[in-house]
């Protein structure tokens, strides 16, 4: 079957280690589902894979993808929880298993015809959602939507500030925050991106770092080292940060720890979300007629583009595949 997957790894060039070519067919266990894959989105996550982060060598190669919606043995339009938990686990809440792993870290990923998911992992999808749009979802959307209003608690009338605008989650943020009826924010060191931003939702953008003219109720925070001491400073007394990821690096000179107790603030980690909460992900959309922004859609022998787009940072909402 047609397939993108990790041949090596390469710190330094990932994209060395990027192959589109062939694979054997899948073969899926008992209780696990066959799904014919009709698009699949890219993450930063397939990057950081092809980096080593997340996927070992032992394991090459391996084919990438976390982000699929096809059709199941039956026909059914589906969408792909990414999410896999290791057999043992007993929780309510899958995102909390010390074992778990995403699609492409142990088992083979989402960019080819097929691939094979435990069953619960599939999630019905809506006749008016396109199998595009649903395939931005199971990564991006998700972690926003925990983001928000799992981990967040956000409310209707509340405030958020979105830190970093351009990839798929903070986009993904900014869509949902408005639609739910939340005062948006928005910060990006790029005029286009923050042009961008209000299309999408954005009610005033910023430059990174530039004062806001209020104190919000929370910080929806996946940048990291660049952000954190403005992310922090944005607060009302009583108000949190919801961090899902670190893409300017994970260190902070100055954790700002008298601001955090004086301000009694919350710092609240996110990571992912679970298929309860991509099945009410799906539906929201649905019901509110809000949709991805997608920046790109390519057919998969095509894949080495969008990876060199998401590589050079150049790309605003996400880049579907098309198979």
């Amino acid at each position: 079957m047609r397939a993108v997957y990790a041949e090596s790894i390469n710190r330094e060039d990932p994209l060395a280690g990027l192959v589109v070519g062939e694979r054997p067919d899948p073969q899926a266990p008992e209780g696990w589902a066959r799904v014919t894959v009709k698009a699949a989105a890219l993450n930063h996550h397939d990057v950081w894979s092809l980096r080593g982060q997340g996927l070992k060598a032992d394991a090459l190669p391996m084919i990438l993808g976390c982000d699929a919606a096809g059709l199941d043995e039956e026909g059914n339009e589906v969408v792909v929880h990414a999410v896999i938990n290791d057999p043992g686990f007993t929780g309510a809440d899958e995102t909390t298993d010390p074992r778990r792993s995403l699609l492409s870290e142990r088992y083979q990923g989402a960019f080819a015809d097929t691939v094979v998911v435990p069953r619960r992992n599939l999630v019905p999808k809506p006749e008016g959602l396109s199998m595009v749009e649903a395939a931005c979802l199971p990564t991006a959307w998700l972690t926003a939507y925990r983001m928000l209003f799992v981990r967040g608690g956000l409310r209707p009338g509340e405030s958020v500030l979105v830190q970093g605008v351009g990839g798929g989650v903070s986009t993904a943020l900014i869509t949902l925050a408005r639609a739910a009826g939340l005062r948006v924010y928005a910060t990006s060191r790029s005029e286009d991106k923050r042009a961008r931003a209000l299309e999408i939702g954005a009610h005033e953008v910023f430059a990174s770092g530039e004062r806001l003219p209020v104190k919000v109720d929370a910080v929806m925070e996946t940048v990291g080292r660049a952000t954190w001491e403005h992310s922090v400073r944005s607060l009302r007394p009583g108000g949190r940060i919801v961090i899902s990821g670190t893409t300017s690096g994970p260190q902070v000179d100055d954790a700002m720890l008298t601001h955090v107790f004086f301000l009694q603030l919350s710092v609240i980690g996110s990571t992912m979300g679970t298929r309860d909460e991509l099945d009410a992900l799906v539906q929201l959309l649905h019901s509110t007629g809000t949709r991805p922004l997608v920046h790109a859609e390519l057919p998969l022998e095509r894949a080495r583009e969008g990876f060199e787009q998401m590589v050079a940072g150049d790309q605003v909402g996400k880049i579907v595949f098309t198979l």
